[in-house]
């Protein structure tokens, strides 16, 4: 159920993906070595512990983005993973929507880190480290070079002439710097960006 769930997350925003499945994390593995784009893998698989599969996977394909998909509450496995590089967790109990936004994210080169996440590395280790850390990884490129121009104070059209991309682009990169800073305003997140070192 869980397998056929997120391919259907996947074929909603890539109609045209090619969609390869595995029951455990041996057949994980082989299936990684191909390099896909993308790998969403269940932290949950028989053939070996949670860490180790997941270790395996992004041994297997170093170059592709693995998202994993989690029911776990053991914090200490949690940070254990994202040391590891993963592009981020999913939990089981997320909405096809929320699944959808965090392939997406993923797909654009960011990291999908849940709230709870964030809290974990928070309670683990210096507080502002982590922020930047979990800030940083839910940021673009493209973002952060949109958030550099909001701090010298460019408005959007500025920025987008600048960057060369459209206004609109500029507007959709802003929405997610806020959220991913917490923060409700331009002026706030720059304050913010620069306090936790991020620019």
């Amino acid at each position: 159920m869980m397998r056929s769930a997120l391919a259907g997350a996947v074929a909603l925003v890539d109609p045209d993906a090619r969609i390869a499945t595995a029951v455990d994390f041996p057949s994980a593995w082989a299936a990684a070595s191909a390099g896909p784009t993308l790998i969403l893998c269940d932290l949950s698989m028989p053939g070996a512990d949670p860490l180790t599969g997941i270790r395996n996977v992004c041994a297997a394909a170093p170059d592709s983005a693995v998202l994993v998909v989690t029911g776990s509450e053991d914090d200490h496995l949690l940070l254990a993973l994202f040391d590891l590089g993963i592009a981020g967790f999913v939990p089981k109990s997320a909405s096809a929507e929320i699944i959808e936004v965090a392939i997406r994210l993923v797909l654009a080169g960011g990291r999908y880190v849940p709230d709870r996440v964030v809290a974990l590395a928070q309670r683990n280790g210096s507080p502002m480290v982590a922020v930047a850390s979990i800030a940083a990884s839910r940021l673009t490129d493209r973002q952060i070079d949109v958030l550099r121009r909001m701090a010298l104070g460019e408005s959007n059209k500025e920025i987008a002439r600048t960057l060369a991309i459209s206004p609109t682009t500029v507007k959709t990169h802003v929405a997610s710097i806020l959220a991913a800073l917490d923060t409700t305003n331009r002026t706030e997140a720059a304050f913010r960006a620069r306090e936790i070192g991020l620019i």
